[in-house]
């Protein structure tokens, strides 16, 4: 099996005629990217950044993983990160626990560290907040896509990318300790996984 099944359902409910063609102006770069190192058979590094690194980046490293092991794009490596650390948002790693990822908690603490796998025979994804030039983070030829307009206007230069991507997502902090939090949580992810979805399903192998 590619995935787990639960997230194998997920995925196929998605379609891309619902991202429209504006949001595919946006992920085109992205595209390009993936699709250049592709096929000059190089290694593809993405670094999601956020001001925090506590919720979006988190979501976006993640699923770009999950997409390139479901259409078997080989050599990709996502990162996440932040211009600060925090901790990644406990709702984050309850949210994909709900759509089937398997989540281990390594270390707890201020900034946990947790173990997030997507398919049982692939490697987790280790989730925890740290900033752009963090040791675990790449520091050279790789993509700086950036999830939240914040870190984007913030950070007008990231050390060591090969390139810059605007990919940003509206941020369901603002719906925190509210009766729709689960909701708007799962929502969002879910929007972050169909782009994702859509960038890897353009990739000719």
């Amino acid at each position: 099996m590619s995935v787990f099944s639960k997230i194998e359902e997920t995925i196929a409910s998605f379609t891309v005629e619902n991202i429209s063609a504006e949001r595919k102006e946006t992920l085109q770069p992205l595209v390009e990217f993936i699709q250049k190192k592709t096929t000059e058979q190089q290694e593809i590094r993405l670094n999601f950044i956020c001001t925090h690194n506590s919720r979006r980046s988190h979501l976006s490293q993640i699923w770009a993983q999950t997409m390139a092991h479901y259409f078997h794009i080989s050599n990709v490596y996502c990162y996440s990160s932040g211009t600060e650390a925090t901790a990644l948002f406990p709702v984050i790693a309850s949210t994909l626990e709900a759509t089937g990822f398997q989540i281990n908690t390594l270390s707890e603490g201020k900034n946990p560290i947790y173990a997030i796998k997507f398919a049982s025979n692939q490697f987790p994804v280790i989730g925890f907040s740290k900033t752009i030039d963090d040791d675990f983070n790449p520091s050279s030829e790789f993509a700086a896509i950036m999830t939240c307009s914040q870190a984007d206007g913030g950070c007008p230069f990231i050390a060591g990318a090969e390139k810059r991507i605007p990919v940003t997502f509206e941020d369901p902090k603002a719906f925190d300790n509210t009766p729709q939090q689960a909701e708007k949580y799962q929502e969002r992810s879910l929007q972050i996984a169909t782009d994702l979805f859509y960038v890897f399903s353009q990739i000719n192998k």
